[in-house]
């Protein structure tokens, strides 16, 4: 990796798409501080613990926390992307003619329904700051009969703002290194790190003594569960690496064939087939759909302790309900099928295979090799989904529900019942607080995984062309 680095500065025109991507992702993380006018984002830092504009926030590099130009993130292109491309399974002769042949047009649509989104979601976010007295007095109605001239400029800054983060990637994907988008994602989550670091020392710092009545054993627990967090986090690290370099190789072998007097072909070589083949776009489609009606319902202010039948509402599709995970990883599986058939045609692999003299040992030339292509993906596909839908769901498998019984056995363990029962209470509380600190789950972890190891090899594949050799030889 480091030489591939190395190399690649060496190069002069691979140095400038480098410097060019680092100074679009400098200019964005600049958006991210900037302050929209007539806000005051003091009023609404603490209304995302426990809900989930909390992983919205991390997508969008906290902006949205602070309400800031680019508070909307990117949430609206990527929503417009999973429309545009069903719409072209759906339109195959128009739309879907686009994706293929006319990617002016395509990408065009793309950026309208990417502003209409956008529109739509911050006006959505007005009312959410207006609802959460995050509105300066000018920008009310009780003080200012032109208050709703306030709320348009509002409503268009984050609407800008949310189109200058659309063409910030389109640059990239011109004139960078890597898929803009996903650059911008992995910058938000990498960005959240110190302060991530900063609260998990925090927490175990200050759990030590007999601060809120919380025992010296409770400091140690505290300890320990910042020393298994961490670990956890390597370890998946290490296991996205592993399963995104996973492969399913079949067999080719390419026919003999004569030219004048030379001997061409027969050679024996592997088609590969990746076990995460999709990377990381499925967790990212899904999470936006699944996020949708909570995040619809959080910025009407309805939340779980609403009172009728809204209140129930929230109760099911809230990210601590059973709906959500279950919805989630329904989509992910579904997402990775969708998005392995527009990728990867085992026709076409079984026609080029035939033209080029090549078949799979003991499977005929046609029709049978590409059935047989699609048997091996297919399989291969599940496995990839199911270790996705894994990773996106281990966060909630791992909540306070397991954190919770766990500390209260060891507290049980070393006082006597009174004792015991007067700390269950502080360690229930604290069991939710060490726990919500696991911000990074496992889908953005897979996330930033994804996306470096998706740069490095457009780095190595530029390379290559250069004959120089990276980490991938």
């Amino acid at each position: 990796m480091l030489q591939t680095l190395k190399n690649a500065w060496k190069t002069k025109e691979i140095r400038s798409k480098i410097l060019f991507t680092v100074f679009i992702l400098l200019l964005y993380r600049i958006g991210t501080v900037i302050p929209v006018p007539f806000v005051d984002s003091n009023k609404i830092s603490g209304t995302f613990s426990g809900t989930i504009f909390d992983y919205l926030n991390t997508l969008s590099g906290g902006s949205l926390g602070t309400a800031t130009l680019f508070a909307l993130g990117v949430q609206p292109y990527i929503n417009a992307s999973i429309i545009i491309q069903l719409l072209g399974v759906v339109f195959p002769n128009s739309i879907g003619t686009w994706a293929k042949e006319d990617k002016q047009k395509f990408n065009f649509l793309t950026r309208i329904v990417t502003v209409a989104l956008a529109l739509v979601t911050a006006i959505a976010y007005y009312f959410y700051l207006k609802n959460n007295n995050a509105l300066t007095k000018a920008a009310t109605a009780g003080e200012n009969s032109t208050f709703w001239l306030y709320g348009i400029a509002i409503v268009l800054c984050y609407c800008a703002g949310a189109s200058i983060i659309m063409w910030l990637g389109e640059r990239i994907n011109e004139s960078g290194i890597g898929n803009g988008i996903s650059l911008i994602l992995f910058a938000n989550i990498v960005a959240s790190v110190p302060s991530f670091a900063i609260n998990l020392t925090e927490l175990v710092i200050g759990t030590y003594g007999y601060k809120n009545n919380s025992p010296v054993l409770y400091g140690i627990l505290s300890t320990l569960f910042a020393i298994v967090l961490v670990v956890a986090v390597v370890a998946l690290l290490v296991l996205i690496i592993w399963v995104t370099g996973s492969e399913r190789r079949i067999p080719i072998q390419y026919a003999k064939k004569v030219v004048g007097r030379k001997m061409y072909g027969g050679q024996s070589t592997n088609l590969p087939i990746k076990l995460n083949m999709t990377g990381v776009m499925p967790i990212i489609f899904a999470s936006s759909i699944v996020s949708l009606v909570p995040t619809i319902l959080q910025f009407a202010g309805v939340s779980e302790s609403t009172k009728g039948g809204w209140g129930v509402v929230a109760k099911i599709f809230s990210t601590s309900g059973v709906l959500y995970p279950i919805a989630l990883f329904a989509l992910i599986i579904a997402f990775a099928y969708f998005y392995t058939q527009i990728t990867f045609d085992p026709n076409e692999v079984a026609n080029n295979l035939k033209r080029q003299g090549g078949a799979i040992p003991g499977i005929r030339q046609g029709k049978p090799t590409a059935d047989y292509i699609k048997k091996i993906l297919g399989k291969v596909t599940l496995v990839g989904a199911l270790f996705l839908g894994f990773i996106a769901l281990l966060p909630s498998l791992a909540g306070p529900h397991l954190i919770k019984p766990i500390l209260e056995w060891f507290i049980k363990g070393a006082y006597t019942p009174e004792l015991a029962s007067q700390y269950a209470t502080s360690i229930s509380n604290s069991a939710s607080q060490l726990s919500s600190v696991f911000t990074f789950g496992g889908t953005t972890l897979l996330i930033v995984v994804g996306v470096a190891i998706e740069t490095f090899r457009e780095l190595e594949a530029q390379l290559t062309m250069r004959n120089y050799k990276g980490f991938l030889n």
